[in-house]
């Protein structure tokens, strides 16, 4: 009998926990995304090349998101991402646990979110995540911002051009904020500390947005600035390097069509760089999907006054809700004199030796 108490005891006390999690709506969840596939690039320094890629048609990452609800609407949130290369388990160069993503805060339905860490900044937010760029659904890191600008050197790049419209830019020891949805539109805006004693104003950065959708439409507006100290932790020259761009989107039926332009302006050395793009993606039904995209990108004389056109094809099928197989192509054709660069290859022998590029790729995507 007094087993049967004491079992009873625990019962209780356990009910009251559980009614207790399910009432707070507190939670954790693990999640997670792995892409990897075999290119087959046309040229690579004067020669063709194949070879096994991954992270390609989407990162590969793992992390944690977790909510508490504190009362009031108030709900305490953190985020925890980290990006890895899956073919050797390795983290990116430079990169470690959580580089991706990590930061903590509070959101509320009335007053907006409040967060604190390395987070995104709005060209991601307003207009990768978004879907007005064209790159997230075709060719998705084949698609990106690259080209024959290495002359942009912009500073901590392992090509002077690699994502160089910011579609996974993140501002460290920052806070930020976003408004909630009044009517049709929001807005956001973060800043982040340079760390540098004695300079406010050395290593800063800063970022901001507008959003307004209404029904299918969406258009979308963001700004970044950040400061690169030539000697790190140390007062004196610095580099700034400024993006903003404009995007829109809408949904019809099966079909969403956008449009994206983007810039960059390397203050150091005056090189700048624009581009237009535009696309489709068709969900022909729900286990096919076909997208489509082309863009034109624009240096100033810093970069040579270089320029190319770029177009991308995916085809995408769906074995489930979690996991698709592709194929996917990206062709680049730059100025005579140029050098093509799709983005997503770096090293020494990334770019073509003349104006034209093409990868071909096949390709499995799981999320968790």
């Amino acid at each position: 009998m007094k087993t049967k108490k004491i079992a009873a005891h625990i019962l209780a006390v356990l009910s009251v926990g559980c009614t207790g999690t399910a009432y707070a709506q507190s939670s954790v969840t693990l999640f997670g995304m792995i892409d990897s596939g075999i290119s087959y690039v046309s040229n690579r320094a004067g020669h063709s090349a194949w070879q096994t890629d991954d992270g390609i048609n989407g990162p590969n990452l793992w992390g944690f998101i977790g909510k508490e609800d504190i009362g009031g609407g108030t709900k305490v949130i953190f985020n925890l991402v980290n990006q890895f290369s899956l073919n050797s388990g390795a983290f990116l160069p430079g990169q470690s646990l959580f580089t991706r993503n990590a930061f903590v805060g509070l959101s509320n339905d009335r007053f907006g979110t409040f967060t604190l860490g390395n987070q995104y900044d709005f060209m991601v937010d307003a207009l990768y995540n978004s879907k007005d760029d064209p790159a997230i659904y075709t060719s998705h890191l084949y698609g990106q911002g690259a080209g024959p600008f290495q002359k942009l050197a912009l500073p901590n790049n392992p090509t002077g051009d690699f994502d160089w419209y910011r579609a996974a830019g993140r501002l460290p020891n920052s806070v930020k904020y976003v408004t909630p949805n009044v009517g049709d539109l929001s807005a956001g805006a973060m800043y982040g500390f340079g760390g540098v004693a004695g300079s406010v104003g050395t290593g800063n950065s800063s970022s901001f947005a507008v959003d307004y959708a209404r029904g299918n439409f969406g258009f979308d507006a963001a700004y970044t600035f950040v400061k690169y100290p030539t000697t790190a932790g140390v007062i004196g020259p610095q580099v700034s390097v400024r993006n903003w761009g404009v995007g829109t989107r809408y949904q019809m039926g099966p079909v969403l069509m956008s449009a994206l332009f983007v810039t960059v302006k390397n203050n150091g050395n005056g090189a700048s760089v624009y581009q237009f793009s535009t696309g489709a993606n068709w969900l022909v039904r729900p286990d096919i999907g076909l997208s489509a995209s082309y863009a034109y990108m624009k240096g100033n004389e810093v970069v040579t006054n270089n320029h190319a056109h770029q177009f991308g094809l995916t085809a995408d099928y769906y074995l489930s809700k979690r996991t698709t197989v592709y194929a996917m192509t990206v062709y680049q054709r730059a100025n005579e004199g140029a050098n093509a660069l799709i983005m997503g290859l770096t090293g020494p022998t990334a770019s073509s030796d003349g104006p034209n590029q093409l990868i071909a790729r096949v390709g499995l995507r799981t999320r968790f």
